[in-house]
């Protein structure tokens, strides 16, 4: 998938054939293109990091076919709606297809905002080469990133959806988590027409839900349900999960949420804000293939890889965890 592909496929950063500028993208309602990374990819361990976390309802992957669909919010005031993204992976780069809610075509505004998110979501434009060569002579990353290099920080393009699952996933199995996640789609998300896929709950929806309601319908806690609900509240009330906000200041407002620890901020700021040194010390597949550290010497092994730790963590877990259910 390259600019002289073949396949069809659209070059990165080109408007599809047929297309208006600006205006409507014809062939009914969806657009195509083309995005490449900076350098390598390990884009199966990209496809199979998408399909472990994979929430049922919402989302749909195949890893043996490398690809993964989901919808994402795309536009700005009235226009803004729930997109479809079917991502086709190689190690050159991702095809991708953007379907409009309900047979309504994207505009080009839409597109350009989709190819954004996409490069940011599967972290596209690092170069991973100073990355890579900051770790070569490290006794443990560098066997690691020689066995696997391209291994990049994918993330999620919803920061709350994010949020919720790694609450809902404390102490208990990705499988689930998964599971619990899917069935707070189902009791709470909306089915956007003509895309297959059901939008996760948004935050006022949730922060508006009893609390003894959601409990029921996710099979959790009464504790894990109140933190899902106040996390609610939290966004509700207007904080974002992002990349692009402050991060000190996200991290604060979410470890005030009752329930919130630091391990699940770190892993936000890892997956939802795009730290790239950001280190959740305390996560116990980290401190077992570390050798069974405590989380202040995970804290304190980790100091040399700064400030790539993220990096780091990713192929500490590839090293021992399967990327895919």
């Amino acid at each position: 998938m390259t600019a002289d592909s073949p396949d069809g496929a659209v070059p990165h950063g080109a408007v599809p054939v047929g297309a208006v500028p600006h205006g409507a993208v014809p062939h009914g309602s969806t657009a195509r293109f083309v995005v490449e990374p900076v350098g390598a990819w390990d884009h199966a361990h990209a496809v199979g990091l998408l399909a472990a976390h994979s929430v049922p309802g919402a989302e749909a992957t195949d890893v043996a076919a490398a690809t993964h669909a989901r919808l994402v919010e795309l536009g700005t005031g009235a226009e803004r709606a729930s997109h479809r993204l079917d991502l086709s992976f190689a190690a050159t780069g991702v095809d991708v297809t953007v379907t409009g809610p309900d047979g309504v075509p994207p505009t080009q505004a839409t597109v350009d905002e989709a190819r954004r998110v996409v490069r940011t979501w599967l972290d596209l434009d690092t170069d991973l080469d100073d990355v890579e060569r900051g770790f070569a002579d490290d006794p443990v990353l560098g066997p690691l990133v020689a066995a696997r290099p391209g291994i990049r920080v994918t993330g999620n393009p919803d920061g709350f959806e994010t949020a919720v699952m790694t609450v809902l996933g404390q102490q208990v199995s990705l499988a689930a988590a998964r599971t619990f996640t899917g069935r707070l789609v189902a009791a709470h998300g909306e089915p956007v027409a003509g895309t297959g896929l059901t939008r996760f709950p948004r935050a006022d929806r949730l922060a508006a839900a009893d609390v003894d309601e959601l409990r029921a319908a996710v099979g959790v806690t009464n504790s894990r349900a109140r933190t899902i609900h106040a996390l609610a509240e939290v966004v509700a009330d207007g904080l974002v999960i992002a990349p692009d906000v402050d991060h000190a200041d996200a991290r604060r407002r979410l470890l005030a949420v009752p329930g919130i620890g630091p391990w699940t901020v770190e892993y936000l700021a890892v997956r939802a804000l795009g730290d790239r040194d950001a280190w959740p010390a305390g996560d116990l597949v980290l401190r077992r293939v570390m050798g069974g550290l405590t989380t202040k010497e995970a804290e304190v092994a980790g100091a040399p890889w700064s400030p790539w730790r993220a990096y780091a963590l990713f192929h500490l877990w590839a090293a021992v965890l399967p990327t895919a259910p």
